[in-house]
């Protein structure tokens, strides 16, 4: 796991050393002051051959010089180290995120069906932001901390071998406290990590679902479906406040009886004359030098044992293997006529699942405009979601132009494939962001003329800021249908060969549904298009219309054709008649 994390740390290598190297005399230059109080104490005021006016003399000197120090010499010290080592940390994190994102749009929608946006979302914000306590603490301040010590413990036996080697009793105790006490660490740290991101994916879903909470007057009863979670994260910090707060108890403990041991020993050593209270006092100061970095050390280990949690999260996502990928000798190719062939096909979603489609074979013509019909639960809109490689068949092909589709790169087969959804999203940004998805270098004359044939450019000239409107999460601040006319002006300004129009006026009522259509049967001309359809009114015009039931292909034929027959597609046509 440290070897993964530090290929992204490889490329800031020298600025490390550099903020490593500008730390150290960040933390070297206090460690003048036990050397300044011995000089004052032993060699000023407890001189016995200076005059006080030399005395005097000689103590505005050394206040001057440690002035200069302090006032001069350590601020940009202490800027230059904070600043690159906070700039340092965020780049690498950044490159992260750009990986992290990158590899998440690689992943197949099979993987966002079994996992929940909050909790990926809080591996990619909290966890990858955790580990940053791994850069500046594990790579930067530890080595600072240590560097500390060395030389604290140096300037310490230059002044007394025997007090120094007192100092060190506490060392081995130390060593084992920590060694016991974070070994549990990390596991607790993990579960506390676990537990936030499932409160955090509760809280995703709920927001936006938050109209049907409020429809269903519900709100107590999620009240304690959040408390729960809510709860199993307090239990869950709780545990790991607990055994953080022992550890810092005994080892704090430790720390303390260091000092102890020193005074005393150096107490005895003053009055017998073997060493001047000017050393002494030096001394303790130094002490201050050397437990103070160990102290920092425990907190650091409690901070790396969070971000070693974190860093385990984060590369359990980067594992996320990639269920459709580019096969052996795929190639970017043009769809010339978007011929659509279905051979043999077998689905299903998961492998302990049973098959949602079974031996479906089919023929869609170049131009030819098909519907799938049929109940819900059928498979017509997995069959649909199989031709963009959104799932690979478990069994048998799909053929496009007569070339397998994974034949195509996958990149070259999606971006000649448009999609119309029942429920299109619009991302929470202009109307005119949401339409150049379909083609991001488009001209403002193409952008224009895909909206008017989506019948879109009257009611977004209507808005306050036109095309510059703010579309708000989803698309919210639009109705259904404003909705659905700019997911059609992106596919018309993408302008694919082969379209798929899954239910994309179901949800719509009659007016808007009559508009819609009307773009929509522009936007079918001279292309291949895929209609699923719950409304048998509005695909009576297709080429062939294919009833599916129970995974399966029951009836082919035109409206006629099927009318005629007086069976599966019969009855859904005669039921929906009635009702309407």
């Amino acid at each position: 796991m440290f070897r993964r994390y530090l290929q992204f740390v490889k490329p800031y290598t020298w600025l490390i050393i550099l903020t490593i190297l500008i730390g150290i005399l960040k933390f070297g230059i206090p460690l003048l002051i036990p050397l300044l109080i011995k000089y004052v104490i032993d060699d000023v005021i407890g001189s016995h051959t200076m005059s006080l006016a030399d005395k005097k003399d000689a103590l505005l000197r050394v206040l001057l010089i440690f002035g200069f120090i302090f006032t001069v010499i350590r601020p940009p010290v202490e800027y230059y180290r904070q600043y690159l080592a906070q700039w340092t940390s965020n780049k690498i994190l950044y490159d992260i995120r750009k990986k992290l994102y990158r590899h998440l749009q690689a992943l197949s929608v099979r993987f966002y069906a079994n996992n929940k946006v909050g909790e990926v979302i809080s591996r990619v914000i909290n966890d990858v932001e955790s580990t940053k306590d791994f850069i500046v603490t594990g790579l930067m301040n530890v080595w600072l901390d240590l560097v500390t010590i060395i030389i604290a413990l140096a300037i310490m036996w230059t002044m007394d071998a025997k007090l120094t080697l007192v100092s060190l009793i506490i060392f081995p105790f130390y060593i084992f406290s920590v060694y016991y006490f974070f070994g549990n660490l990390r596991k607790l740290t993990r579960r506390r990590s676990q537990s936030l991101a499932e409160v955090q994916g509760f809280l995703h879903e709920r927001v936006q679902g938050m109209t049907v909470i409020k429809s269903f007057a519900i709100e107590e009863n999620e009240n304690e479906r959040f408390n729960k979670r809510n709860m199993n994260f307090l239990t869950k910090a709780t545990e790991h406040a607990k055994w953080n707060a022992k550890s810092f108890a005994v080892i704090n403990t430790v720390t303390d009886i260091g000092p102890l041991l020193v005074v005393g020993f150096g107490a005895y050593f003053v009055i017998n004359d073997g060493m001047t209270v000017g050393s002494l006092a030096a001394f303790i100061a130094y002490l201050d030098r050397l437990y103070g970095p160990l102290r920092r050390l425990v907190s650091s280990s409690t901070t790396l044992t969070q971000s070693l949690a974190s860093m385990d999260r984060m590369f359990q996502l980067f594992d996320e293997p990639y269920d459709i990928v580019d096969k052996p000798g795929a190639k970017a190719m043009t769809i010339e006529h978007g011929g659509i062939t279905f051979e043999q096909v077998g689905f299903k979603y998961n492998e302990d699942e049973s098959e949602v489609l079974r031996h479906v074979s089919l023929d869609i013509e170049s131009g030819q405009t098909v519907a799938f019909v049929g109940m819900s639960g059928g498979g017509k809109s997995t069959m649909i979601s199989l031709i963009p490689r959104f799932y690979d068949v478990t069994s048998g092909r799909i053929l496009i132009d007569g070339r397998p589709i994974d034949a195509y790169t996958i990149a070259s087969l999606r971006s000649q494939i448009g999609m119309v959804m029942q429920d299109n999203i619009l991302f929470s940004e202009s109307i005119r962001e949401n339409i150049l998805l379909g083609k991001p270098d488009a001209t403002e004359d193409e952008m224009i003329y895909a909206a008017k044939l989506a019948n879109a450019h009257d009611f977004i000239m209507s808005l306050p800021a036109g095309y510059d409107t703010e579309v708000g999460e989803r698309g919210v601040k639009l109705s259904g249908g404003q909705k659905q006319r700019v997911a059609i002006a992106r596919v018309f300004l993408k302008n694919p060969p082969i379209l798929i129009l899954d239910e994309a006026t179901s949800a719509l009522d009659l007016e808007s549904e009559a508009v819609i259509q009307e773009a929509l049967e522009i936007l079918s001309q001279d292309r291949t298009t895929v209609i699923v359809a719950h409304r048998l009114s509005t695909i009576t015009h297709a080429d062939k219309i294919v009833v599916v039931q129970n995974g399966e292909i029951v009836e082919t034929g035109t409206h006629q054709e099927l009318m005629q027959n007086e069976s599966h597609y019969y009855n859904l046509y005669t039921i929906q008649h009635l009702e309407g």
